[in-house]
């Protein structure tokens, strides 16, 4: 079991693709689907024996929830806001480009 490098409420951003967001939720390792996990191409599939991170995620065109493996996640230092409609419902921004967890929101 591996000890999640990333937090709640940090601001993340994808290693390969070009997106990032908030994490929500964190599992200590895989836990999607079987065929989530298939439909990932062999040659770019993420080990499950690491953390994988709910996002609340967005890029240039549209915001989503992305679930994604530590090893493709890197901080994100920008301190560009995030514009994901449901982060304000979960998160207050701390102003220094990351977001703490409402009081009462179940996770």
């Amino acid at each position: 079991m591996h000890v999640a490098k990333f937090q709640i409420g940090q601001v993340v951003r994808h290693r390969m693709f070009p997106f990032r967001g908030v994490i929500f939720d964190v599992d200590p390792q895989f836990g999607n689907t079987a065929e989530w996990y298939e439909s990932i191409p062999e040659e770019v599939r993420p080990r499950k024996d690491q953390p994988f991170y709910h996002l609340f995620a967005e890029n240039d065109r549209t915001h989503y929830v992305a679930y994604v493996s530590e090893q493709n996640l890197l901080a994100d230092e920008s301190e560009t806001p995030l514009t994901h409609p449901d982060i304000l419902e979960w998160f207050t921004p701390t102003g220094r480009g990351t977001y703490e967890l409402k009081k009462g929101v179940a996770n």
